[in-house]
């Protein structure tokens, strides 16, 4: 991968490439940062950069042998080492190479579910096991392929599991000679203290909203909409993707956001007897239909995470400053009317109600009670006033 290839990050692609001219070549950087901002795109064109014969001051060649077999990520003194699912095919990384590479080369910027999708499971107790820290010090030991350094990049080394991490803090203070390990992490506290004062921490910023809004804009999207989904993305390049690549799905949950509180709020205001019946039985219905085994606990999960967004960018309109709201068009066209209805009065009771339904959810309550259970703690909240 070229550092031309990744979106932003000026500041560290600037860093690192002056390391490598310098010749000050950290044995061990650990890279961190929230999910979708280019570690991992970083971390492989700094290893592409360092071991390119013909490079230049800003990049990589991208045509000699080794940036070739870089770039299908293939050559023989990069390593990857990466959470997995034990299965029947195997409990290596070495076992599960080929999807790692598919969703690198195909996707670039993805996160540990996007992972468990492309291995086709449903669990997300994936883990680097303690056999793992044997094949690291195997692979390590091997004779170097070229003149280059070894490149061992692990992924979420947070998912290491105890004896795994323990086992590699000999190799990761003193490893062979022109071995580099790069490490990638969301979560750097929840690595060994002994891990984190072995290696060179890199902190990798959040992407700029106009840096993400134009890289939308390249992929097709109109210039408005590109902007109001860089703002929501809150510096991810991947969690802009993702609110793209899922406008239906985000229409779909603003509809069920807008038949809950429409209903509760006619179940719980209105005086017409026949309204208020109505209502009732859509609200009851609604609770069947997200219930229901098709939408699926991570599909329930996710409105009730988005109900909960919502409802904080409908009492935030309500003080009168838009540039602390975080909303697209359809969105903000509802919370025209909306907004006045969640207020400091029941505003937290709303919140804490979702989030309670969200848990529940997850702990794999049973689904029908909890969703009509909102429905009528809803009516009840929407009615309080001020």
């Amino acid at each position: 991968m070229l550092f031309a290839d990744i979106i932003g990050q000026e500041a560290t692609k600037a860093r690192l490439r002056q390391a490598v001219r310098e010749g000050r070549i950290p044995h061990a950087q650990l890279f961190t940062g929230v999910s979708g901002i280019g570690k991992l795109q970083l971390a492989l064109a700094y290893a592409q950069y360092l071991n390119c014969p013909h490079r230049t001051d800003e990049d990589s060649c991208g045509t000699c042998p080794t940036c070739l077999q870089y770039s299908r990520l293939q050559h023989p003194d990069l390593h990857f080492v990466f959470p997995i699912v034990k299965t029947d095919a195997g409990d290596t990384c070495d076992a599960y190479l080929e999807p790692w590479r598919e969703i690198i080369l195909n996707k670039a910027y993805f996160d540990l579910d996007d992972w468990h999708e492309a291995l086709g499971v449903e669990t997300k107790q994936s883990m680097i096991y303690e056999k793992e820290s044997g094949e690291i010090l195997r692979k390590l030991s091997l004779k170097s392929y070229g003149d280059g350094y070894k490149v061992m990049i692990i992924w979420q080394p947070e998912k290491m599991n105890a004896d795994c991490a323990n086992k590699l803090l000999k190799i990761l203070e003193e490893p062979p000679q022109r071995t580099v390990f790069l490490l990638v992490s969301e979560h750097p506290e929840l690595l060994l203290s002994t891990i984190q004062s072995r290696v060179q921490t890199i902190r990798v910023p959040r992407l700029e909203t106009e840096t993400i809004a134009h890289a939308l804009e390249q992929r097709g999207l109109e210039a408005g909409h590109a902007a109001d989904i860089a703002r929501i993305a809150n510096g991810s390049y991947l969690a802009a993707l993702k609110k793209s690549d899922e406008s239906e799905e985000n229409r779909q949950e603003l509809r069920d956001f807008i038949a809950l509180f429409r209903d509760a709020y006619t179940v719980g205001v209105i005086t017409d007897p026949n309204k208020k019946y109505e209502s009732l039985k859509r609200l009851r219905q609604w609770s069947l239909d997200m219930s229901d085994a098709k939408v699926g606990r991570e599909r329930q999960k996710h409105f009730l995470q988005y109900a909960q967004q919502q409802v904080r960018e409908n009492y935030i309109r309500n003080l009168q400053q838009p540039e602390l709201n975080y909303q697209l068009e359809d969105e903000r066209n509802f919370s025209v009317k909306f907004a006045p209805f969640i207020h400091s009065g029941n505003v937290e009771d709303i919140m804490r109600q979702l989030e309670t339904a969200e848990k529940q959810i997850e702990q794999n309550g049973n689904a029908k009670m909890i969703f009509f259970d909102l429905c009528l703690q809803m009516i009840i909240l929407i009615k309080r006033k001020k």
